[in-house]
């Protein structure tokens, strides 16, 4: 019932002499169910009193109620009644969308019209994706950005590859990269290449055609790595001290990628059943979806059971770590990223990365200064390549003795 769930009582009479009224208590109940407050949801409810107030006023019988809530926006936007992020009226145009929502999800109102993916519309694409995560254990994330090029490639070239030449592959790559830097340009033309090979694997495309595709230079390792001095991540790690359920699980994330070097997505996917207290040690997947058990340190296995225990959110989903504001759900992609970016700036860190990446490179650094070996910080880091571990020996000059070449001996003169 509505007055289960809210404090005012004029918000309620507003509500049950609206078009919505056939549906705020289920309203009410289903945000309970969500994990939203009680002022929360009383906030919201009294927000949709405004559009409800609206509707009577403009004549709307509310029969379409996502009609209504359409025409809502338009006429604040033509009024120019929404120039403020926090105002009033956005808030109440939020609210109705929350409610569109709920409609939605309950089967009051028909789900809203599924937008083709470029999946659907190249069924090559979609073909390339199986093959992509089956055969060749990309992560979904990396075939994604594959995608993208390859649908603007479909667009250019079409969808038969008997019509492919080289030519016209290679003017759509340098076309394609033009706007852009050299990592950009590199990873258009390695999508590209993907493509191709999925073609002459499955004999849509004749061989030969992926040398037609150009190199670009990109020294990858050529810099030094970007990372944080020690004392830095403790700065860091003690703007996340405190007891509220986002310090918790802020302080447990950040742990997690400054000492065991884990990618954002790493954590975001981390589940329940991937942590073994038993025997201190978490499972990670990682971008060849292979599971590799690591050790759980101290200070990290606290840090997660304060969050689990005292932070986290009592819903029934693996996930580890999860949305703190209604409606709970798990983290989204991009979330680690952003808690890394905010932890950084609230320290007054200043780094030229502001993101989740720059831990992995920091933990990278610190194990090497400990003394831990090359092979053994590829190890940790899960590295299919030893040459992207050797990339951390520039940061300490004594270490690049492990990775320099012999000089030759006797060098003729010219």
């Amino acid at each position: 019932m509505l007055e289960d769930h809210l404090n005012s009582t004029r918000a309620c009479r507003r509500l049950r002499a609206g078009p919505a009224a056939p549906h705020v208590d289920g309203f009410a109940d289903w945000m309970s169910a969500k994990g939203y407050s009680r002022s929360y949801i009383d906030l919201l409810c009294q927000l949709l009193a405004t559009w409800s107030d609206w509707l009577r006023q403009s004549g709307l019988d509310g029969d379409d109620l996502v009609a209504s809530r359409d025409a809502y926006a338009t006429a604040l936007s033509e009024e120019g009644r929404l120039r403020y992020a926090s105002g009033h009226l956005r808030m109440s145009l939020l609210a109705a969308s929350t409610f569109v929502r709920y409609l939605r999800e309950s089967g009051a109102v028909a789900p809203a019209p599924r937008v083709p993916s470029a999946l659907d519309t190249w069924p090559v694409l979609r073909d390339f994706h199986g093959w992509a995560l089956t055969q060749q254990g990309l992560a979904e994330s990396s075939a994604r950005l594959y995608e993208i090029v390859i649908a603007d490639l479909l667009e250019a070239l079409g969808d038969d590859p008997a019509t492919y030449t080289a030519e016209n592959l290679r003017s759509f790559v340098l076309q394609r990269a033009r706007p852009h830097g050299p990592s950009r340009a590199a990873s258009i033309a390695v999508s590209v290449r993907a493509f191709l090979r999925f073609l002459v694997s499955t004999g849509r495309c004749r061989e030969g055609l992926v040398h037609a595709i150009p190199s670009f230079a990109w020294r990858r390792l050529s810099s030094v790595p970007r990372h944080l001095e020690a004392d830095q991540v403790q700065r860091v790690l003690k703007s996340c001290t405190g007891t509220s359920p986002v310090r918790l699980r802020d302080r447990a994330v950040l742990l997690l990628l400054a000492r065991l070097g884990l990618r954002a997505s790493d954590v975001e996917h981390l589940s329940l059943t991937d942590i073994d207290w038993q025997n201190g040690r978490l499972a990670v997947s990682g971008k060849s979806r292979r599971r590799e058990w690591l050790p759980l340190p101290q200070d990290v296995g606290d840090a997660l059971v304060a969050y689990i225990q005292q932070g986290r959110p009592r819903i029934d989903v693996p996930q580890v770590f999860l949305t703190i504001t209604p409606p709970i759900r798990p983290l989204a992609s991009g979330s680690v990223r952003t808690i890394a970016g905010s932890a950084l700036r609230r320290a007054g860190v200043t780094t030229p990365s502001h993101g989740a990446h720059v831990f992995r490179h920091s933990a990278a650094t610190a194990m090497l200064r400990q003394g831990v070996s090359l092979p053994g910080v590829g190890a940790v880091l899960r590295h299919r390549s030893p040459d992207t571990t050797m990339h951390y020996a520039k940061v300490d000059f004594g270490l690049l003795s492990e990775v320099a070449q012999p000089w030759p001996g006797e060098v003729s003169p010219c």
